[in-house]
């Protein structure tokens, strides 16, 4: 099963070729070079419904898997509903989905090396997204550019990544939604980092269901959260746990939980 949870996305997406787009208006995409990567990533952005007709600055969320995030027709088995979920609650955020590299996401969205999948990048990845895109990102659009209002989001390897990205550049993100994460990919390497970490103040909201297919998804992110709690007062009340019963490692889980999850980050 843990084969299957690394894997999960590295089919081509395009499979349902006579499918509608299902993408709100709100939604739009570009494309940027990637040195850090030697590629080019396409980037979609989703804009507050009032973007236009105001002169207001938005909080910014980064998310992984940007193929899945907005549109059906993009997705593998299913989007998010990214985009429809913050138009319903007139939210007032930019969202900016990064494309996974295809047979490239394994390693882009894991720090460590595992003996059997390989991987290992994220650094590489993680620096694109500071160093590169975010200032470009900050550049087009009304951002607000703080710590406290630019978060990172994503689910399983994203969910991992999106962690690391909190201990790696606490100066940068602010919050992370870390929803059925991946944290037996390098667990070892991850409780060495933590371990080394002195201060820790992200705000993360922990989603994963209770029927994933992985015994261990579980525990490995109650571990994590004993370690969050280690370095701050709980009474902070700075990240949250969400198991969801029957919860499967899927875009459903993902998608029902995103509405509460951005709710209470932000």
């Amino acid at each position: 099963m843990k084969y299957l949870f690394a894997l999960f996305f590295i089919l081509n997406y395009n499979t349902l070729f006579s499918q509608e787009s299902t993408a709100s208006k709100q939604v739009s995409s570009f494309e940027i070079n990637a040195p850090q990567l030697n590629s080019k990533k396409k980037i979609w952005i989703y804009l507050p419904k009032d973007y236009d007709s105001s002169t207001k600055k938005y909080p910014v969320i980064y998310m992984h898997d940007a193929q899945n995030l907005f549109d059906a027709k993009t997705s593998y088995v299913g989007e998010w509903n990214v985009d429809e979920t913050l138009d319903s609650i007139n939210a007032k955020v930019i969202i900016v989905g990064i494309e996974h590299g295809g047979e490239k996401r394994i390693e882009e969205l894991t720090p460590f090396t595992h003996p059997k999948y390989g991987g290992g990048k994220a650094d590489a990845y993680l620096d694109f997204i500071v160093n590169t895109l975010k200032p470009e990102i900050d550049r087009k659009y009304r951002t607000k550019t703080a710590t406290k209002d630019t978060a990172i989001f994503g689910s399983s390897l994203g969910g991992l990544v999106s962690f690391y990205a909190a201990l790696k550049y606490p100066d940068v993100f602010g919050k992370v939604g870390c929803f059925s994460p991946s944290f037996w990919f390098g667990r070892e390497e991850l409780k060495k980092l933590m371990e080394n970490t002195k201060d820790f103040d992200t705000k993360i909201y922990f989603l994963c269901g209770d029927n994933e297919g992985d015994a261990d998804v579980i525990p490995d992110m109650e571990n994590v959260i004993k370690w969050v709690n280690s370095k701050r007062c709980e009474c902070k009340k700075l990240n949250k746990k969400i198991i969801v019963k029957g919860g499967q490692h899927n875009e459903k889980l993902w998608r029902e939980g995103f509405k509460n999850a951005y709710l209470w980050l932000f």
